[in-house]
This record gives structure tokens, C-alpha cells and sequence, in this order.
């Protein structure tokens, strides 16, 4: 038995995402483009630095001592310059050299050369709700549903429509996926999605029609003011529902004020991503294009927008027996280029794989731009004038089919070159504008090390280079990436595996599997910093042997390889291949005792808990589920609609924890957020309901006033998960050691 005390869980505690960080620090380089792309600048910890490419040079944004003093003076705030309190940094000022940020509740502007600092009258930052235009000059908005226009200097400011009705307003997202409760978490407005045109006279918006949904409510029991219980209500189509939101787009000019509307029918619309996959083309936006995806996702096409006339010209189409996606991972930016001169760059699984075709202008195929087993995995940087683009691609890499490698091709096929011919996995980013690439390549056992690269992979200016120093002091130690077979005994999967701190290889040590099942983004990648990062190094500060795996029916591979779940959603990427995995290994280390072994997750992988329970009680004794979308027959329509197909009684069943729920031999905790208006607490209580009938033991937690992401409680899920697991894997009680509440992510709440 495995005896905690309270430092081993403040040891667990400081693995947790937010803290892990600060012991990486430049881990994390998010570059923020300035002189429409020319340079950029980024944060690493407390300092602001600067880079121009085409200079090759790296430094400090500003002098951050000589700004803490004037801001000190100034402001009469004790401002340390190893901790701005700043937030809302432009670097795009009105003078050369002049930063604006915002500090006590005040818009400032320093000037490195003048050593003044003073506060801006006129110059509010935009709120996250609000979208500066391109040159600056006029701020969107929402109000009341319609959108408005206010003058940057605060002279003017006006509406671009006045119809909106509520359930049918311009700019918002759909209310079934969460959005809504988890912005009132953080204290902030519905976020704002629309584009300015290139030469800021135009707003492209869409208009969302939820009017005929049916509503959900949601009961906050312990409301902040001590009142009696509050409702929250929201729009929240199932599977199979006839009516579902739908929308179609506007264009508001804002000299004239006019409005000019997409022609034809609204379309219906699953997921807020197909707000983000229209985007203005031509100089001063001559054009409007965007994707359109069936109701059923099988088909994907490409449209032009006459932004003068509302009118729709099909350009590009395809239709598959199965998802046709714009990207290979739901949420990744769709792939769809439209050059200068009307061709099309085109990214499609047509041949298993996931390549770029062009097209001409018509729509016509010209050619496959790249081809082989392989995938493209994001479009770089396309360079008209060479006629050659930059692509990071999976699968080139020796028995790792999810390293990204830089590339680049010529746009008829020829000339394939990779830029990066090594084991590191490179997540680089570049301008719109192109020019140069911001490569961060790491592996899970080493940080990125993030450069400024040109065309030719060359090394214009050197980044970041973090160490795990500071993590190893406090027993991390980095995972293992392995290969095993699947259950079939012939597909290779891959995953993580984390060590439990102190290992010794004489001791026996039990297993959890911390999943994610996809189906529409891959879990175990071969980076430093993959999703739930944090989560599993805790686990093993616990004493615990972790594992991540990548079962067939995840994305991020062939074709095939995430089709194996269409079908077959409830199979939970492929829980079989993790039993495999997990027994693989075990032959490999003795140290794992894969007679003890547990499993968690969160949202999808809360369902994937639950279903490992019900599903495969001889191999899986304890589960910890999170906001599990247990019956998914009753969830929002994406889900079984795009990644499991046609709904029948038998799907549905198929889809349901709830109808093995006779099955239960383990121990199951359920948590839920009393507030998730994405996947509703009635997910988990229909399962909790369905044990009782079952006469099945089952323990619940139900948080009051979180929602989804338990904003503000995921502390106290964090040491009831872990106590859970400790209890009933190692067997012994857990320590009193409480944890703090998590810090809120850089700028919100």
C-alpha cells in the first residue's frame, strides 16, 4: 500500500497546468503580429520582447524598470517590473517607439525614447466583445442582437441593422455548446464573431436564427447574493430533432449603412466553427468566400458572396460516405486558400489521406499539390508569387505517424522539400502575410525551442530554449512516447506514459488511463505540451503509472484510421485498443500492476470512464467521470450526427451508459457541474438513475453554480479525483492537504 502524505499532494498540485508553466518559462511563445505581420512581439513570464524578422534582431518590447518607475510616479501604485500589472499591450501605436497598455483602470502610453508616461484620453482598448477594423479607425459591437459601430476617438457612433430579435441576432454562437455560461464564469460578455473587410468601409456577420429551438433550463441552487434558486435557460437542440439553428451571412457597409444579405435559404449550422470558415478575399474585399457543410457533414463545399448583391456561386464540392472535413481536427483552421488569381488550394481525404489539390478559378481540378501516405496538417504560408506553400505534415517521421514536419512544395506538385528533417515535432505558425515561420519544436521531453525560420528552414532570429530543470527538482520526470499493436493485433496505436515520481522498479505500482477519446482531435501527441497537460504528471506525483493512448477512430491519421469510430461512437476511441496497450505494456515493465487499474476524464472522456466501467468490468475496477456525455443519444446533434451517422433505436442505445448500467462491477465516482449548459448534469443524473434501477452503487458529485470547464471549483474536482483514485487504487485514505483555487487563464476574470 501506497501511503500519501500532504507534500506529496502539494508536490501533485504544483504539476497542474497553471504551475507547470511557471517552472517552463518560454515554453510558451504566442506571437502577436504587429506591422501587418512584419514583426512580432511575445510575453516569457514577466517580460515583453519584440522581434523583426528582417532584421534579426530580439529584445524587450520597452524598458520594463525605467516603465515600472514612471508608472510608479504616475500612477502612485507600486508597480515591480518584474510583474506589470498591464493587460491590452499595442505595440501599433500612433508614434514610433510608443507602447499603450492598460494599468489601474486607466489606458497609458510610455515612450521609450522620451522616458514619459502618461495616461491616453480616447483610446479605449476594444472590449472582448468589440473588433477593431483594419485601420483602426471604428470598433464592432453587439447590442440588444444588432451589430453597431463606434468611432475609435468616440465621435460617432451607430447601428448596422435594428431587427434583431432575441433567438435571432447577428454575431453570437450557438447556446447548446457552453459558451454562455462559461463567459458569466469569468465575468465577460457573449463573445463577438465577425470579419471587417480589408479596407474597414464592411462587416461580414452571420445571423443566427435559434427561434424555434427547444429550451433547456438549468437551476443555480446556491446563487451568489443568497436568494432563492435561479434559472438559467437555453436553446438546445438533440439527434434527430427536425429544426436546428441555422444561419446565412450579412454584409453591413458602414460609409452607407447598407445591407446586403446572402441569397437563399439559411443553412443549418452544428458547431460554432462554421462562423470562422468565411473570410474576405481581393485587396479591398471584392469578394466574400465561405464552406458550407451538410447538415450530415458528408458534404463540404466552397462559395463565393458578392458582398454588392447577396448572390452564391458554388465553386468547389465534395461528398463522402463518411465526414468530409475542411481539416484534419475539429477546431483546426480549415485549409481552403483562394489565390489572387481565383484558384482554389483545396485540403482532401479523397485519397485516404488528407492532401491539397488546386483547382482552378471554375473549380475545376488542376492537380494534386501533395500526395503519399502522409497528411497535410496545416497550411503555412503560400507564397502567389513563387507559387509555393509552407505546410506542417504528419507521417514523415519513422514510427511516429503524428510528428509535424515543416515543408514546402511548389503549387503544381513539384519540388517537395522538408524544411525540418528531424524527430522533433515542429507547431509553427507564421503571418498571413508570410515571409517567415515562428517554429516551436519539442518533443514530451523537451520544451520547445522556438526560432524565427525562413523559406529554407534557416535560422533568422533564435527564441526561446526552456529547460525542465525546475519540473525534475520537483520529481517530474518526462513520459515515455510508445508504439504498441491494437486489439486487432495489426494497426500500430501510440501514447504516453508517465512514470510515478520516485520509481523504484521493484515496486508494483497500479495503472490509470487518463482518456480522451476523440473522436475528432487525437490525445497522446509527441509534443512537450499535449491536451490536458498537467493532469496525468499529478497523477503520478500520486504514486500512479499514467497512460495516454490514441485508438483507432481518433484523428490526426489515414482516413481509415479515424473512421474506425464512425459507427462506432460509442466504442470511445476504441477502449479495446487501450486494454491492448495497456496489457503491452505491462509485459514490458513488470513495475505495472495491471490487475489494479483505474481511468479519467473529462466531458468526452467522462463518458469514456463511464463506458470502460460498464463496458470492460474485468479489466477497469475505478473510474473517476467528469462532466461525462453519457447518453449521447440526448446531447447536443454534432456528435452522433457527424461521428457515428445515421440514428436509429439501435444507435441510440449504442450511444448510452446508461443501458449498461446493469453492468457496473468498479467503483464509479460522477461529477457534474450544476450549471453545464453543453453537456446538462441531466447526462450524468440519467445514468446515476439508471444504476439505482440496477441497484448498482455509485457515488456523485454534483458541483453547484460551475459549468463545463468547473471554472472556479476544478481545484476541489482535482482533490476529490485524486482522492477517489488514491482510496480505491492504492487503498489507503488520502491526506488533508487542500488545494488552492487554480489561477484564471492570462486576461479573463
Amino acid at each position: 500500500m501506497t501511503q500519501l502524505t500532504d507534500a506529496d499532494y502539494a508536490r501533485a498540485e504544483q504539476m497542474l497546468a497553471p504551475y507547470r508553466a511557471r517552472r517552463v518559462p518560454g515554453a510558451t511563445v504566442a506571437p502577436q503580429w504587429i506591422d501587418d505581420g512584419t514583426r512580432f512581439w511575445y510575453r516569457v513570464g514577466s517580460r515583453y520582447l519584440v522581434v523583426d524578422p528582417a532584421a534579426g534582431t530580439r529584445g524587450d518590447a520597452f524598458d520594463h524598470e525605467r516603465l515600472a518607475a514612471a508608472l510608479t510616479r504616475e500612477s502612485g501604485h507600486a508597480v515591480d517590473p518584474g510583474d506589470l500589472p498591464i493587460t491590452a499591450l499595442d505595440l501599433d501605436g500612433p508614434d514610433d517607439g510608443a507602447v499603450r497598455f492598460t494599468a489601474f483602470e486607466q489606458r497609458w502610453e510610455w515612450s521609450d525614447r522620451t522616458g514619459t508616461c502618461a495616461v491616453v484620453e480616447g483610446d479605449d482598448p476594444a472590449a472582448p466583445d468589440e473588433i477593431v477594423s483594419p485601420d483602426r479607425a471604428w470598433v464592432a459591437f453587439r447590442r440588444d442582437g444588432d451589430i453597431w459601430i463606434r468611432s475609435r476617438d468616440g465621435g460617432e457612433e451607430f447601428a448596422l441593422t435594428d431587427d434583431a430579435e432575441p433567438h435571432h441576432d447577428y454575431g453570437g454562437l450557438p447556446e447548446a455548446l457552453g459558451a454562455r455560461a462559461l463567459m458569466r464564469a469569468f465575468g465577460l460578455p457573449q463573445p463577438l464573431q465577425l470579419s471587417w473587410s480589408p479596407d474597414s468601409t464592411r462587416v461580414l456577420v452571420h445571423r443566427l436564427d435559434q427561434r424555434a429551438l427547444p429550451e433547456q433550463v438549468l437551476v443555480e441552487a446556491a446563487p451568489g447574493d443568497g436568494g432563492r434558486p435561479v434559472e438559467h435557460r437555453s436553446r438546445y437542440p438533440m439527434p434527430g430533432d427536425e429544426v436546428q439553428a441555422t444561419m446565412s451571412w450579412t454584409v453591413l457597409d458602414v460609409t452607407d449603412r447598407s445591407v446586403v444579405r446572402q441569397q437563399g435559404d439559411p443553412y443549418v449550422v452544428l458547431h460554432p466553427g462554421a462562423m470562422t470558415y468565411a473570410w474576405w478575399t481581393g485587396a479591398k474585399g471584392e469578394s466574400v468566400h465561405f464552406l458550407q457543410q451538410s447538415r450530415d457533414a458528408r458534404t463540404l463545399e466552397l462559395r463565393r458572396l458578392d458582398p454588392a448583391t447577396g448572390e452564391t456561386t458554388t465553386l468547389v464540392g465534395e461528398t463522402g460516405a463518411t465526414r468530409v472535413d475542411p481539416a484534419p481536427q475539429l477546431g483546426e483552421p480549415a485549409m481552403t486558400h483562394v489565390l489572387d488569381s481565383g484558384e482554389i488550394l483545396w485540403w482532401s481525404q479523397r485519397d485516404g489521406w488528407g492532401h491539397l489539390d488546386l483547382y482552378s478559378a471554375d473549380g475545376e481540378q488542376v492537380d494534386q499539390v501533395t500526395r503519399g501516405p502522409w497528411l497535410v496538417r496545416r497550411v503555412l504560408w503560400v507564397d502567389q508569387e513563387s507559387r509555393q506553400v509552407w505546410f506542417l505534415a504528419t507521417g514523415l517521421v519513422d514510427g511516429d505517424p503524428y510528428v509535424r514536419q515543416i515543408c514546402r512544395v511548389g503549387l503544381d506538385g513539384t519540388g517537395f522539400t522538408r524544411i525540418t528533417d528531424d524527430d522533433l515535432d515542429h507547431d509553427a505558425v507564421g503571418p498571413r502575410e508570410g515571409g517567415y515561420l515562428v517554429d516551436r519544436a519539442s518533443t514530451p521531453s523537451t520544451p520547445p525551442r522556438s526560432a524565427v525560420l525562413d523559406g529554407d528552414g534557416q535560422v533568422l532570429v533564435p527564441l526561446e530554449q526552456p529547460g525542465t530543470t525546475e519540473l525534475e527538482a520537483l520529481g517530474w520526470t518526462a513520459p515515455e512516447r510508445f508504439r504498441v499493436l491494437a486489439a486487432d493485433g495489426r494497426t500500430p496505436v501510440h501514447g504516453l506514459l508517465w512514470r510515478p515520481h520516485d520509481f523504484d522498479p521493484q515496486r508494483s505500482y497500479p495503472v490509470i488511463d487518463h482518456i480522451y477519446p476523440g473522436p475528432q482531435v487525437h490525445r497522446a501527441g509527441p509534443s512537450f505540451d499535449v491536451p490536458h497537460t498537467g493532469e496525468p504528471e499529478a497523477l503520478a506525483a500520486l504514486g500512479f503509472a499514467v497512460v495516454a493512448v490514441d485508438g483507432r477512430g481518433t484523428a490526426g491519421r489515414s482516413k481509415a484510421f479515424h473512421d474506425a469510430s464512425y459507427g462506432a461512437l460509442g466504442d470511445a476511441g476504441s477502449l479495446v485498443d487501450h486494454i491492448a496497450a495497456i496489457r503491452e505494456l505491462g509485459h514490458r515493465h513488470p513495475w505495472l500492476d495491471t490487475g489494479r487499474v483505474g481511468i479519467t476524464g473529462h466531458s468526452g472522456g467522462g463518458f469514456a470512464t463511464a463506458r470502460a466501467l460498464l463496458a470492460h468490468p474485468e479489466f477497469y475496477s475505478v473510474g473517476v467521470a467528469v462532466a461525462g456525455n453519457h447518453d449521447m443519444g440526448v446531447y447536443v446533434p454534432m456528435w452522433p450526427e457527424w461521428y457515428h451517422g445515421d440514428l436509429d433505436d439501435e444507435a441510440r442505445r449504442s450511444l448510452s451508459n446508461p443501458a449498461l448500467a446493469a453492468n457496473l462491477q468498479g467503483r464509479l465516482l460522477l461529477i457534474h457541474g450544476e450549471l453545464d449548459d453543453n453537456v446538462l448534469p441531466a447526462q450524468t443524473l440519467r445514468l446515476v438513475d439508471a444504476l439505482i434501477t440496477a441497484d448498482k452503487d455509485v457515488d456523485m458529485l454534483l458541483v453547484p453554480g460551475a459549468e463545463h470547464a468547473l471554472i472556479g471549483r476544478m481545484h476541489y474536482v482535482f482533490r476529490q479525483t485524486w482522492n477517489y483514485l488514491v482510496r480505491h487504487l492504492h487503498g489507503t485514505e488520502p491526506p488533508a492537504h487542500r488545494l488552492a483555487p487554480l489561477p484564471s487563464p492570462a486576461g479573463l476574470g
